[in-house]
C-alpha cells in the first residue's frame, strides 16, 4: 500500500480534524499494521474480503475487541478520505460491521479423524448405507444438518453432481457433491431407501427406521454413536463436519468467496472465522516442529 497516501491521510487528520496526539498515534499504529498486511496491494485494489481478512488476523493475534473496532474506524476513515480526494473509487470497508466480540473458533476434525468417522457405518445394512451417505454428503457439501435431513429426492442431481438446497432466509443455492458422496448416495438409493420405506411413499431423501424423514436429533445420535466407535476423543456434532468442510477447503487453497457460496453465508465475515482456524493450526504446527518455535 502506498506510503505517501498514508502520510497524506495522517496529515489530513492533524490539520483538518484536529485529533489529539494520542488518537493520532493510535490511528498511525493501526494503519501501519494494516498497510503491512496489505503490502503489495494498491489502495484502490483492496477488496472487502481483504479488510475482513485483516480483522481475522487481529482476532488471531488476540487483539481486544475495542482495539479492533478502533482499527476498523481508522481503516474506514482512510478509505473514505481516498475516495473524497480522488485517490480511489472503491471503498472496501463501507459495509463491514464493527467488531462486537470475537466469535469462538469452531471445533473441527483433522482429515484422519474425518476419514475414520466416515468409515464407521456398517454398509451391509440399510441403516448403515443411509448413515454412510449422510456422513459423506455432510462432509462433502458443508450443509447445515437441517438442510441435510430436509433434502428431497428432486434436490439431488447425481448426473451432474450437485444438489440444490434452500438455506436460511429461503435462499436457494447449488452445491457440488464430489465423487465419494455421489457414490454413497447412489448406493443408498439403489440398495437401502426402498427397504427403509417398506412400501410407504415419501419424497424425503433420508428415511428413518420408522419409515419417515429422519430428524436432526436422530442423526445427531447416529453421529455420537459413530464418534465413539471411531475412538474420537472430542465431542462433536453434525455442525463439526460443516466446520471441517470449510476449514479443509481453505487449508487446501480454496477461494473464500467460493466457500462462502457453498456454505450459504450472506456475509463473508461469517465465513472468515474459518481462516482463523487455519491460521491457528499453522501456528501450532510451527510451534511443534520449528526448532525455535
Amino acid at each position: 500500500m502506498d506510503e505517501e497516501l498514508l502520510k497524506k491521510f495522517l496529515n489530513y487528520l492533524t490539520v483538518e480534524k484536529g485529533l489529539s496526539r494520542n488518537t493520532l498515534e493510535s490511528y498511525e499504529r493501526d494503519l501501519r499494521k494494516y498497510a503491512l498486511f496489505m503490502r503489495g496491494k494498491k489502495a484502490d485494489g483492496i477488496k472487502q474480503a481483504d479488510v475482513v481478512s485483516f480483522l481475522g488476523h487481529l482476532a488471531g493475534e488476540g487483539i481486544a475487541t475495542p482495539s479492533a473496532a478502533r482499527s476498523l474506524a481508522a481503516i474506514r476513515g482512510f478509505h473514505k478520505y481516498l475516495i473524497t480526494d480522488g485517490f480511489a473509487q472503491n471503498d472496501p470497508a463501507v459495509n463491514i460491521e464493527t467488531p462486537r466480540g470475537w466469535k469462538r473458533l469452531p471445533k473441527t476434525l483433522n482429515s484422519e479423524d474425518v476419514e475414520s468417522l466416515l468409515d464407521q457405518p456398517d454398509t451391509t445394512t440399510p441403516i448403515g448405507l443411509r448413515d454412510k451417505a449422510m456422513l459423506e454428503l455432510l462432509y462433502a457439501t458443508g450443509l447445515r444438518v437441517s438442510e441435510l435431513v430436509g433434502l428431497r429426492l428432486q434436490d439431488v442431481n447425481l448426473e451432474r453432481g450437485y444438489l440444490v438446497v434452500v438455506g436460511k432466509g429461503s435462499k436457494e443455492r447449488a452445491v457440488p457433491m464430489g465423487e465419494a458422496a455421489m457414490a454413497a448416495v447412489r448406493t443408498y438409493l439403489d440398495s437401502a431407501r426402498r427397504g427403509l420405506l417398506n412400501s410407504r411413499e415419501s419424497d424425503s431423501l433420508f428415511i428413518s427406521s420408522q419409515r419417515r424423514q429422519i430428524t436432526r436429533q436422530m442423526f445427531w445420535e447416529r453421529i455420537k454413536f459413530y464418534t465413539g466407535k471411531a475412538g474420537i476423543a472430542q465431542s462433536i456434532s453434525p455442525h463439526t463436519l460443516r466446520h471441517s468442510f470449510a476449514t479443509h477447503l481453505l487449508d487446501n487453497g480454496a477461494d473464500l468467496r467460493a466457500v462462502q457460496a457453498m456454505l450459504g453465508h450472506s456475509d463473508i465475515s461469517t465465513t472468515q472465522i474459518y481462516t482463523h482456524v487455519s491460521r491457528e493450526r499453522l501456528r501450532k504446527i510451527h510451534e511443534k516442529h520449528h526448532p525455535r518455535g
